[in-house]
């Protein structure tokens, strides 16, 4: 057998064409200086701002300061075996979270891994954490209601869909509760929810997380969390990763719901890594940069119009204060940013009213465009009420034998009004419940009914009517109106009621 030239030629030639192998060219630099989860890198001059290193051991770093001569990192994990000297890469990445309803009813950590031992996530598609927020032309008008099943929020502070309400006051007043109401107020809704924990206890996560299980509500929501032995990178990229994961929902024309527990833990870490990056401090050592921190955040939370999907993100941040301070820096930034905030008061909380809200200081820049006609039509006056009320009490404690009868009959009202807006926590009302007790205590039914009474006439009332009379719940939670036919039924309903019990 005789092998000729021109045969090896093509075969050479054949296998030069299919000869593949990609050529890449990858960014490789090196660790100058290491400490306190900071690295400085030189030779990545192609590194983004927000993009994903490679170090040799398979660490990631996160490039959060682009210098002259150098890039500066925060490593994303354990940095104790990173030294001087070391190889480090570019990915080309921008730090992504996974997506999608293969998270619903999972616990994971800002970086999309799962924290609740149930596997890994099955997701299969993601997102950038950082995105700028939807612009005007995108947005359409705030209009339709959150139902937290909170009494007092849905008819004094209502939240609608795509708004930003902050929930602000001091610690253990009961922020996070009302927050979890409404997630639990969800239950068999549209609404999907995601909780996101910066810097908390991994017992207090772990109890949130239980309670939601509890109450069937890990169906429709998704908890994110960076503990407080988790590190100040984790915890700075937690409410960003929330976000990212509420915007694929909203993009997909549904409605989720976020909640930060809470941002002045966030606002701690970012401070932390910013002098740690040497950036310069300004007011109580915060960076300059420390209102944009949030704004780019809340900014997101949107209503698009229907030619653009028609979903909804809908943002409830927490701010805790120091000592009922909410002049604090912290504080008025996110005041300055949201369209409301729900102000729960220490004393209040003290003195048995749950929730705490201060009825003064809590608005709703959004008022009644994000309420159902049956709330607006039976809180129109209560708001009213209950701040005459609040006023009259004042002068009042200072002896009631010269007040004239009408200022008695204002002060009783208020005492009942105030009874009734108490709540148990994890018992959110539906949307028929709350309309018929505050129609009931707002027209002067409950005038008569003593004081301390009014929390078991109440329960009475509504297991009265579920048995009697369910139409009434069902045409206002059908109607979302409370119109005169309904009316004229709950009048007779309350009558007989109140003909059927004795005190």
């Amino acid at each position: 057998m005789t092998i000729r030239g021109q045969d090896i030629v093509s075969v050479i030639k054949e296998q030069i064409k299919q000869f593949g192998a990609a050529v890449t060219i990858v960014d490789v630099g090196t660790v100058i200086e290491v400490g306190d989860g900071i690295a400085r890198i030189h030779g990545v001059g192609g590194a983004k701002y927000n993009e994903l290193l490679q170090f040799h051991n398979g660490a990631m770093g996160l490039v959060l300061n682009l210098e002259e001569d150098s890039v500066a990192t925060v490593i994303l994990g354990d940095y104790s075996q990173i030294k001087e000297g070391d190889e480090v890469r570019c990915t080309g990445r921008v730090i992504e979270v996974p997506v999608g309803d293969a998270l619903i009813g999972r616990v994971i950590n800002p970086l999309g891994e799962p924290l609740d031992g149930k596997g890994p996530i099955r997701a299969t598609k993601t997102r950038p954490v950082e995105r700028v927020a939807p612009h005007v032309v995108l947005r359409k008008p705030v209009d339709t209601p959150v139902h937290t099943g909170i009494k007092a929020i849905d008819s004094m502070i209502p939240i609608g869909r795509g708004q930003r309400e902050l929930i602000i006051g001091d610690r253990s007043t009961g922020k996070s509760a009302i927050a979890i109401d409404t997630i639990i107020s969800q239950k068999g809704g549209d609404l999907i929810c995601i909780y996101v924990a910066i810097g908390q206890k991994t017992s207090k996560v772990a109890q949130v997380v239980a309670t939601l299980e509890n109450y069937g509500a890990m169906e429709h929501t998704i908890v994110v969390a960076a503990n407080a032995s988790d590190s100040a990178p984790l915890q700075y990229l937690t409410p960003y990763s929330g976000c990212a994961i509420g915007e694929e929902f909203m993009e997909q024309g549904k409605h989720a719901l976020v909640i930060y527990d809470d941002l002045y833990k966030h606002a701690w870490a970012y401070r932390q890594l910013s002098l740690l990056l040497r950036r310069p401090p300004g007011r109580e050592a915060y960076p300059g940069d420390i209102f944009y921190l949030h704004s780019r955040l809340l900014e997101r939370a949107a209503k698009l119009a229907p030619e653009y999907g028609g979903g909804s993100l809908t943002a409830l941040p927490i701010v805790e204060t120091q000592a009922g301070d909410v002049s604090a820096y912290i504080p008025t930034n996110v005041i300055s940013i949201t369209d409301g905030q729900i102000y729960l008061e220490t004393d209040l909380f003290n003195a048995g009213i749950r929730p705490a809200m201060n009825v003064g200081l809590s608005v709703s820049r959004v008022g009644g465009a994000a309420q159902t006609r049956a709330m607006r039509q039976v809180s129109g006056r209560l708001r009213l009420e209950l701040a005459q009320y609040r006023e009259l009490a004042a002068f009042a404690q200072f002896g009631t034998a010269e007040l004239d009868k009408t200022t008695r009959a204002q002060l009783e009202r208020g005492q009942r009004i105030t009874e009734v807006l108490k709540q148990p926590q994890y018992s959110p009302m539906p949307l028929g419940k709350e309309v018929t007790i505050l129609y009931s205590v707002i027209n002067g039914y409950l005038d008569d009914v003593p004081v301390a009474k009014i929390a078991s006439f109440e329960s009475n009332f509504h297991r009265f009517l579920e048995t009697n009379h369910p139409e009434i719940g069902q045409s206002i939670a059908k109607e979302k109106e409370l119109k005169p036919e309904i009316e004229e039924a709950l009048k007779a309903a309350i009558l007989e009621f109140k003909q059927s019990i004795t005190y």
